[in-house]
């Protein structure tokens, strides 16, 4: 089974098929959740972000100019509406802030993970993007390479460089081996 770029999922959803926005969800589920996670730090509303963010983007990917694009555009949508969430919850809660972390392994982010998503999300936004593809989607190189459009060499470069930026900004922390 041939692997479709996100330009040729979205093209598919916006002529009916509902498999293919599927498809587009299972592949950024997790890259979004964390963006949301990151900004909320409550597993449980963090999934309300991810539902509300790809009910928006499904709405509105008719105005989506690049289809290949979809990966960052759904998960500044997910940023905004983790932000709304949390301006939300803010409002109903004196000062005290609830924060669940729990575990990569099965979407979700546990306390010893959320050091590491910290650095994740200071990395810059084309060594971010490649990263979470690779560590929080599980897509190979070559089919980041295909979602992103940029050469496998220009990939393997950016996660290259990402893990040097990471063990930098780790050092001292228990994740450093």
């Amino acid at each position: 089974m041939e692997i479709q770029s996100d330009s040729v999922l979205v093209k598919s959803v916006l002529k009916g098929d509902r498999n293919a926005y599927g498809c587009l969800f299972e592949r950024h589920e997790r890259s979004v959740q964390a963006v949301a996670l990151s900004i909320l730090g409550d597993f449980h509303s963090a999934q309300d972000a991810v539902q509300e963010s790809f009910i928006t983007a499904y709405k509105k990917l008719g105005g989506l100019r690049n289809g290949s694009s979809f990966g960052p555009w759904i998960r500044k949508i997910a940023h905004r509406q983790a932000l709304e969430i949390k301006r939300n919850i803010q409002k109903r809660t004196d000062a005290k802030e609830h924060t669940t972390k729990t575990a990569i392994n099965d979407g979700e982010i546990d306390e010893s993970n959320y050091e590491l998503l910290e650095a994740v999300l200071q990395l810059p936004e084309h060594e971010r993007i490649v990263v979470m593809l690779r560590y929080f989607d599980n897509h190979s190189t070559k089919h980041i390479s295909e979602i992103t459009g940029r050469p496998i060499g220009t990939v393997t470069m950016q996660l290259s460089r990402a893990h040097s930026r990471l063990y930098k900004l780790l050092k001292g922390t228990n994740h450093e081996k």
